[in-house]
């Protein structure tokens, strides 16, 4: 563990991680990966567990690190493959199949975009002893392509297409990633957003109401999205 860019803690995990390898790590901490990481979205998880699918492969040979995520890859004509970029994509949807997919996967760390519902973290992942990786902003997709050093293999291709497959993946030096919540349910998002919300009321003091809802759910100006 060291630091970088300031106050900024930098650790770099090898997957599969162990218990001990997420035990201390903070909110806020930057994290790096080195081994075998697999990517599912909708698509793996609807068939995995919806349609009762299970696993395509051992979850040894999958590793214990799933990435919500959509890569950029290609078929060359030999069958082999080439993904020159993977982008986040939003968790927040994934909530409603969490329970059986720890369950069948074993997975200790979830990467993805945006992270999820605060109650998400203290409900389904401390039980499972996982933690979840966001993504630090938009258009990383091919700084994260530069650690993805191997596809070892591609499940499902045929049936969900390029996007929606699962890759297995082996990276190096694979981020950055921040820890969004920790082994005790501790959410960053949920820290920081606090913090903006102390002051919201007085930054728009003397504005008239809001004419639009946020997302069709809220007008309350302390719901304020980052």
């Amino acid at each position: 563990m060291g630091s970088a860019g300031g106050s900024l803690k930098t650790v770099r995990l090898k997957t599969p991680v162990a218990a001990a390898d997420l035990e201390g790590l903070e909110i806020g901490t930057v994290v790096y990966l080195d081994g075998r990481v697999f990517t599912g979205r909708e698509g793996v998880y609807k068939k995995a567990i919806a349609e009762g699918a299970g696993l395509p492969a051992d979850p040894a040979e999958l590793g214990n690190v799933n990435f919500h995520c959509s890569p950029a890859a290609t078929v060359r004509p030999d069958g082999s493959f080439e993904m020159g970029a993977v982008t986040a994509t939003a968790s927040f949807r994934f909530t409603q199949w969490l329970d059986r997919w720890f369950e069948i996967s074993g997975c200790k760390v979830i990467i993805g975009k945006g992270g999820m519902a605060p109650q998400d973290y203290r409900d389904k992942f401390v039980p499972n002893g996982a933690i979840y990786l966001t993504t630090v902003g938009y258009g990383t997709g091919a700084l994260l392509g530069r650690g993805i050093k191997e596809i070892a293999a591609a499940h499902w291709l045929a049936e969900l297409g390029i996007a929606q497959a699962m890759w297995v993946l082996d990276v190096e030096s694979f981020g950055p990633f921040l820890v969004e919540s920790d082994l005790r349910g501790n959410s960053l998002f949920e820290r920081e957003n606090a913090k903006v919300a102390q002051g919201l009321g007085k930054l728009y003091e003397g504005t008239r109401p809001a004419i639009m809802k946020r997302y069709g759910e809220t007008d309350r100006r302390e719901d304020e999205v980052i």
